[in-house]
């Protein structure tokens, strides 16, 4: 299948760059740009993209406002959102991640590491670069307040009450996605097959009502299962 991109950024020689690097892929198709958050509302309501590529610092609407709309349509499966990022937007990344993408990508990322992206996006996983997501994730779970119980206190004892619905082998995983690994990496910690692993990501997901592996990144630090450099 032919995955339709959207690239969303106020600089027009970004967009032409992304533009071109995709559009030169047989399975990839670039069906509109935006050059900002609303603007990139209208274009994916008309154009229908499986990934929209989103700018953070835009005028008019930034990209967070932006991927948090995508979202929260009730009922309709929205576009995949990949935001696209620099070190020195840390801060807005993991705001960005709680507002619904599905991941991030460095802007000085390599062109094929871009294509990629895209593509792992668009089949429906997340997290691009794990040593990155680690790094960013571990980051702003430091400054989120503690939840109350093991959390705050440095006990072991998860405190949300959907991980009861967990099986202690899901359990094992979902602190192996918080690490920022790929299914590779968690089949071979946990001395299984990727397709195993597959299958209890899937679980997961569904069970703790999850869209994706970056809501699940996002919700084992929020929850008090994994801590910041644990």
């Amino acid at each position: 299948m032919t995955v339709r991109v959207l690239v969303v950024d106020d600089q027009a020689l970004v967009r032409r760059g992304f533009g071109m690097i995709l559009g030169s892929e047989p399975d990839i198709e670039v069906v509109g740009e935006a050059s900002d958050g609303r603007a990139a509302l209208d274009a994916a309501a008309a154009l229908a993209p499986d990934v929209v590529l989103m700018d953070v610092r835009m005028p008019e609407m930034d990209g967070i406002e932006a991927t948090a709309r995508l979202s929260a349509t009730p009922g309709v499966d929205g576009p995949k959102v990949l935001i696209l990022t620099t070190f020195d937007l840390d801060d807005y990344v993991y705001a960005a991640l709680r507002a619904g993408a599905s991941g991030f990508l460095l802007k000085d990322a390599p062109p094929e590491e871009l294509v990629h992206a895209v593509r792992v996006v668009a089949d429906g996983d997340a997290l691009i670069a794990p040593s990155v997501t680690r790094r960013l994730i571990e980051q702003f779970a430091s400054a989120l307040p503690a939840p109350d119980g093991a959390a705050a206190t440095g006990g072991d004892a998860p405190v949300d009450d959907r991980l009861a619905e967990l099986t202690d082998r899901e359990v094992e995983v979902l602190e192996q996605l918080a690490q920022g690994r790929s299914n590779a990496e968690i089949a071979a910690a946990l001395f299984v097959g990727e397709t195993t692993v597959k299958t209890h990501v899937g679980r997961i997901l569904m069970k703790l009502g999850l869209r994706d592996r970056v809501q699940a990144v996002v919700f084992a630090y929020e929850s008090g299962l994994v801590r910041p450099g644990a």
